[in-house]
Parts: C-alpha cells; sequence; structure tokens
C-alpha cells in the first residue's frame, strides 16, 4: 500500500480566529507563552503547513471554510483548465460552473469567503509567525529548524505564487514584528519587484534546504521548490533565472517515464516523471478527517459512461451531470488538435456505449455525430472499486520542467538546438516525430509551437490559464473557441469586501 501523508491532527485552526485582511490572531488557551514549546509541537506545526495544499472539499481555518488550491471546486484545474480553450462551455448547473467554462470573472466581485482565495493571504501571515517561532526555540536543535523552515517557506512561497498568478501582487506580512499590530490592516498591494522577490526567496531557500525524495511522500521536495521557482521566473520573464532553475532540475535525476497514461494511474503513480503530487487515498471522501481524495471522475464523466473497474455493488459507472453531458469536457476542437497518432490524446474519449442506471448497456452510442458535447477526459481513470478514486494528482512534472526550460532558452536565445530537443524529447515520448519547418523558427513560431505541446502535455492539470496569459494568448485563443473572456486579461477581480478593507481592484476590473 503506498504511503500516504495525512496530516497531523493540530492545523491551521490552532493558528486563526483572525477577522481582519492580514491578521493571525491565537484565540483560546493556545498562546505563544503555552504553545509551541517542545519539539514535537514544531514537527506538528511543520505539517499543519500542507492544510491548504490537500484535495478535500474545503479546508476549515478557525470557523472559515474555503476552497483548496488542488481540491475540485475553485481548485487549479477549475480557476486554469475551466476558462480555457480546452474546455466546453457548461452552463447545466448555472452559477460558477457556467461562469468560470465560459471565461467571465465577473461574478467574482460579489464571491463570499469560501470562494475567494485571496483570504489565504492570512495564511501568510500564519506561515511568517511558524518561522519566527521556529527560529526563536531553543527546543530545536538547528538541523530541525533548517527544516522546518524550509517546509514553510515552500508552502508560503508556493502560495504566493499562486495568488500572484490570479490577481497579481496581493498583501501579506513576512516580518513577525508586525503581526497583532496596525500593519495587519493595511490592505495596500506591494510594489510587484518586491513580491516577486519574496516568493522567489523562500523557493530558493526551500529548494536549498529540503530534501531531494523526503521520507514521507506527498512532502514538499527540492524539485517541487525548485520547479514553482522556475514557474515564477518564466510568469515574470526573467527568462535567465528560469533557466537556471531549469538546468538544476536537469541535474536531479528526474527522466520521462515510457508510457504517458501510467503517469495517472494508480499502480504506477510514483515514478521517475512525478516531482510532486498530491498524493489520494481511494478510502477518502473529500471530508476533513480522511485523506486527499480525486472526485474528478464524478465532473467528467457523463452519467451514463460506463465505469473502468467492477466494484461489489456492480458496474461502477458515470458523473453527476447528466447523460451524454459532462462538467468538464474537452472541446471537439481541442480534441480535433492532436495528431491521430498521439499517444496522449487517448486519455479523451470521443465515444461510449450508454450504460442504464444499473449499469447494463442501453444500445446508445454517444459520439460528436450524436451530439456528444466533448470527448471525454478520462486522465484519472476509475482504478480503484472505491466510490472516489486515489489517482494522484501530479502538480510538478519533468516535462513540464523541459518545456518550461525550452521556452526560457527561446525567449534569450532563440529555437537553439537543445531547447528543439526538450520539446522533441516530450513529443517523442507522445509517438509523435520531431518538430520540423516553420516550427522551429525562433522566436514566436517556436513559442507558439511550446505553447501548442504544453496544450496537449498538461492539459487538465491546472496550467492552461497561466500559460495563455504569459505568451500574451488568453484573448485570442479564448475568442477562437467561441467564449469571450471577461476581461481579456485573464486576471481575477477582488470581492467588494475586499475593497472595502482597502485593497485596490485587480487592473481591468
Amino acid at each position: 500500500m503506498k504511503k500516504i501523508l495525512l496530516l497531523a491532527g493540530l492545523s491551521f485552526a490552532i493558528l486563526s480566529g483572525c477577522k481582519k485582511g492580514l491578521d493571525a490572531e491565537l484565540p483560546g488557551s493556545l498562546t505563544p507563552s503555552t504553545f509551541p514549546k517542545t519539539e514535537a509541537d514544531f514537527a506538528a506545526l511543520s505539517t499543519s503547513v500542507y492544510e491548504l495544499f490537500t484535495s478535500k472539499w474545503s479546508y476549515n481555518d478557525g470557523g472559515i471554510t474555503g476552497d483548496q488550491f488542488f481540491g475540485v471546486e475553485f481548485s487549479n484545474i477549475f480557476l486554469n483548465d475551466y476558462p480555457s480553450e480546452q474546455i466546453a462551455y457548461f452552463p447545466e448547473w448555472g452559477g460558477f460552473f457556467d461562469s468560470f467554462s465560459k471565461a467571465d470573472f465577473n461574478f467574482m466581485k460579489t464571491v463570499n469567503s469560501r470562494r475567494n482565495h485571496l483570504e489565504k493571504i492570512r495564511f501568510i501571515t500564519k506561515i511568517t509567525r511558524i518561522i519566527a517561532d521556529i527560529n526563536a526555540s531553543t527546543a530545536v536543535i538547528a538541523a530541525n529548524k533548517i527544516k522546518y523552515e524550509a517546509e514553510a517557506r515552500a508552502a508560503r512561497g508556493i502560495l504566493m505564487y499562486n495568488l500572484l498568478t490570479m490577481y497579481g501582487p496581493v498583501p501579506y506580512i513576512d516580518d513577525p514584528a508586525l503581526i497583532r499590530t496596525e500593519a495587519e490592516n493595511n490592505m495596500k498591494r506591494p510594489e510587484r519587484a518586491k513580491y516577486v522577490t519574496r516568493v522567489a526567496d523562500d523557493l530558493r531557500f526551500a529548494a536549498d534546504n529540503l530534501p531531494l525524495d523526503p521520507a514521507d511522500y506527498g512532502r514538499f521536495n527540492k524539485g517541487a521548490a525548485l520547479t514553482f521557482l522556475m514557474r515564477l521566473n518564466l510568469h515574470e520573464k526573467n527568462w535567465e533565472d528560469a533557466e537556471k532553475a531549469g538546468r538544476e532540475l536537469l541535474a536531479l535525476g528526474y527522466d520521462l517515464v515510457d508510457d504517458y497514461a501510467s503517469l495517472f494511474k494508480v499502480a504506477t503513480e510514483k515514478n521517475k516523471e512525478t516531482i510532486w503530487a498530491i498524493s489520494c487515498d481511494p478510502a477518502a471522501n473529500g471530508n476533513d478527517n480522511l485523506g486527499n481524495f480525486n472526485a474528478w471522475s464524478f465532473y467528467t464523466y457523463p452519467a451514463d459512461y460506463p465505469g473502468n473497474i467492477s466494484s461489489p455493488g456492480g458496474k461502477r459507472q458515470g458523473g453527476w451531470a447528466g447523460a451524454g453531458i459532462g462538467a468538464f469536457m474537452a472541446t471537439w476542437s481541442f480534441y480535433d488538435s492532436f495528431d491521430p497518432i498521439d499517444k496522449r490524446r487517448e486519455l479523451l474519449v470521443p465515444s461510449y456505449a450508454a450504460v442504464s442506471s444499473s449499469g447494463n448497456p442501453t444500445g446508445l452510442v454517444r459520439d460528436c455525430a450524436s451530439g456528444l458535447r466533448g470527448a471525454i477526459i478520462n486522465k484519472y481513470p476509475d482504478d480503484d472499486p472505491t466510490a472516489f478514486a486515489g489517482n494522484d494528482l501530479p502538480v510538478c512534472r519533468y516535462a513540464d520542467v523541459l518545456l518550461m526550460l525550452a521556452e526560457a532558452i527561446n525567449e534569450q536565445q532563440g529555437a537553439t538546438l537543445e531547447a528543439q530537443e526538450f520539446v522533441n524529447k516530450v513529443r517523442r515520448r507522445a509517438g509523435l516525430s520531431d518538430l520540423t519547418g516553420a516550427e522551429i523558427g525562433s522566436g514566436v513560431p517556436f513559442k507558439d509551437a511550446i505553447l501548442r505541446e504544453r496544450g496537449w502535455e498538461l492539459f487538465f492539470e491546472g496550467q492552461r490559464r497561466v500559460d495563455l496569459i504569459r505568451m500574451g494568448k488568453f484573448t485570442q485563443a479564448l475568442t477562437a473557441a467561441g467564449k469571450t473572456p471577461q476581461p481579456g486579461i485573464g486576471l481575477f477581480p477582488v470581492p467588494q469586501y475586499m475593497l472595502d478593507r482597502g485593497m485596490e481592484q485587480t487592473l481591468g476590473y
């Protein structure tokens, strides 16, 4: 059985109770004078920084419920893949499903605290407090102080990077002396360069001090910190620094697996390509007292889609949206953009024999000709005989690193043979030939080829919106797919209650 990283009983609820934008007040009997004190306390604190990096329906922070970055609704896939040219418009459930799938973010101006990731800026303050407590402790040996701080700074860096890609720079506290002062009410956005430096410093410290292969599978590692550092520098067009981080990753021993589909199957989810993943437990159901879960088959499979396995209760089938409809389906134009021999296209299902609610064949074949809205996304096949799947959710993969490195090199030196080889290595694994002709022209042609390759390689892994924005193609790509992005810049608005606290609105709203 695979080793699952479960959160300790201590969570960020201990460090919560804040009602203001940056507040990290400690409630109840647990105060700085009584907690943390022992080595065990700090070990628990280092585990608590994973609260936002799990896959559950939500997290609970001192009575405030919020959505996870890597959960389901309002997750990275919702935020980055749904509002893209790859995913079909889904109006049936209305609300944020309708809005995200057509790339209209205006509804987020009135979104509540649960659905507003800006609430997570308070966790930045909490992690700052944890780091200060670690360094001030006399109960923790020096080596463990560095280990605990590296995990905390990885969490803070990844959190701040995610928020940057969603809203631009957000207010934060990284000086523990400012906690519980009037500074917690200052919601003014920082200068972008200062914010980016803070994120880069945290990820650099984490990369320098985290192990390559932690004892507990699922914890942050050196490769994950470097991957997010590379993403940050790419996002900010710091091409040289992105290349440096990529070359560090090249030296760590990662490589592509031979079989693309195996990356997303339970039996082979631990491999030489996956740098960091959210480890999922087939026995989990999304509730807080259990491990991480994978619920994507309920969103991607139509209700009459036959399951891949038989369970004790009969043939498992379908999702929640309806017959012939998935809440997330690949557009036919995206499906058709693949070369027919591309092995990655095999994880998009263009037709199926429909079944009844009891799992029996109905005689109906659903496909494009019969009105099937799009290809079924089967990237996380239901391999476990349980209600929810146990497939891990990759967050950082070596294939992504190779494509990012090719992009960074192209932006500095053009389509060098080395940069071409990074892309071609990914293509050959998919059964394709190397890039040729106009695709390998330096500058824009090669950049466009990389963007296409990233779409085929990384679909439904929560990266597309960020890629399109970085490459200046967000509005163009969505318009071509029949969507009208609102606004065209692709960032999210600050809700009114945060504006009332003094935060400036996102550019473009």
